[in-house]
């Protein structure tokens, strides 16, 4: 099975922030999206078998943990609120 976090870059980094600030409130943006199609890919290769994908499953809980974290200690530094 191929590495699950492979060609994974820092979740929050300056130029996703950058993104995130600059997109309209509606616009969804989700710099974990790739480790979720990645898990997505692995159901539908493994006709659905979750066993198999528990991989890709933790590198998108982890991606998604980091991205929190950064979000969360950004807002912090600049005193936010919300």
């Amino acid at each position: 099975m191929a590495q699950a976090g492979s060609g994974s870059k820092e979740p929050w980094n300056e130029e996703t922030r950058a993104k995130f600030e600059g997109k309209s409130r509606s616009e969804y943006l989700d710099p974990c999206q790739e480790a979720a199609q990645r898990s997505i890919r692995c159901l539908h290769r493994n006709q659905g078998d979750r066993t198999m994908c528990s991989d890709y499953f933790e590198a998108y809980r982890e991606c998604k943990k980091q991205w929190m974290e950064r979000r969360r200690e950004q807002k912090r530094k600049e005193g936010a609120l919300f």
